[in-house]
C-alpha cells in the first residue's frame, strides 16, 4: 500500500521536478494549458512524465486528485 502523502510537492518529486514552493510557483507561472489541451498532452512533459500523468488519471490512482489540481492550476 502506498503510504506517501499525495500533495503537490510530492507530485513534483514523482515527476522528477524541483518540488520546493518557489519552484512549483515558477513552474505554474511558466507553463499553461490551452482550453482544449489535455494535461498529459502538454508539450512541456517528457514521455515518462506524460505517461505517469495519463496512468494516474486513467486508473483513478491515489495521485489522481492532486493531478487534477495541477490540471486546474495550469489553466488559470
Amino acid at each position: 500500500m502506498d503510504m506517501s502523502q499525495h500533495n503537490m510537492e510530492n507530485l513534483f518529486m514523482q515527476l522528477g521536478l524541483e518540488s520546493n514552493e518557489e519552484a512549483i510557483e515558477d513552474f505554474m507561472a511558466d507553463h499553461t494549458l490551452q482550453e482544449d489541451e489535455k494535461l498529459e498532452d502538454a508539450s512541456f512533459w517528457s514521455a515518462s512524465q506524460a505517461a505517469f500523468i495519463k496512468e494516474c488519471l486513467a486508473s483513478d490512482s491515489d495521485w489522481a486528485e492532486v493531478v487534477d489540481q495541477l490540471n486546474v492550476q495550469l489553466r488559470q
